[in-house]
């Protein structure tokens, strides 16, 4: 059975108790708040294994709570997933970009949200701790900053190799065009970028990993992400 503490921030009382029984028949401690400020005070204190997070919320919204939580040192490796409603997708976005590891969009299944509690708490424990990735026939070193197909060396541009670099570190976790921008080229979010910069580098990107490019993954409205298996 499993162990880890859960606290799921919705204000809707009857999801709550929906999504707490369900997470307690699978084993999960579960905590509660019906509020944004609340739920914000709950997590800082207790530090949860993992938050389910509304986005719409009394006191403080989800955004906001996610924003805080992920620059705090001490919260910012709780992994997060989102409640959305349909019809949401730039918030969606925006949840990405500040870190929230998964979303789910309403009206969803108990089920459905027990299985994606369980997938994100299998990757944030199964996170690489070394500098080298390896997928199949793929392999990046950061030290040497050489990435090599089939043990031979790929000539990728700066940008090719931190895009590479940044889309396996997130070990599966979807990354936003704009998370992209910011973190790969260092655009300020304030500042309006073409966000096809980033498809077209993609598109670079798969070209020169051949066969190995099929893992990376198109989300559509979203971004991209690694496929591992």
């Amino acid at each position: 059975m499993a162990k880890e503490r859960v606290l799921v921030v919705e204000d809707e009382k009857n999801i709550v108790e929906l999504v707490k029984y369900n997470l307690e028949q699978e084993g999960f401690r579960v905590q509660t708040a019906l509020r944004g400020d609340t739920g914000l005070d709950a997590a800082q204190k207790n530090q949860p294994d993992l938050i389910v997070l509304d986005l719409m919320l009394p006191g403080i919204d989800g955004l906001e709570i996610c924003k805080i939580l992920k620059q705090n040192d001490k919260t910012s490796r709780i992994p997060i997933i989102m409640l959305t409603a349909k019809g949401e997708e730039i918030d969606q976005i925006l949840g990405f970009e500040l870190g929230a590891d998964d979303y789910v969009t309403k009206p969803f299944s108990p089920r459905q949200l027990v299985a994606r509690v369980k997938a994100v708490l299998r990757r944030t424990h199964e996170k690489p701790k070394s500098k080298n990735f390896k997928i199949g026939n793929l392999e990046l070193d950061v030290d040497k900053y050489v990435v090599t197909l089939k043990g031979k060396s790929v000539e990728l541009t700066s940008k090719e190799f931190e895009l590479l670099r940044v889309l396996l570190e997130a070990n599966g976790r979807v990354l936003s065009r704009d998370f992209l921008l910011e973190h790969v080229w260092g655009y300020d979010r304030s500042v309006e970028i073409e966000t096809r910069t980033v498809d077209m580098h993609v598109g670079q990107l798969r070209k020169k990993i051949k066969d190995e490019a099929k893992r990376i993954i198109t989300v559509k409205n979203v971004g991209y992400r690694i496929e591992n298996g």
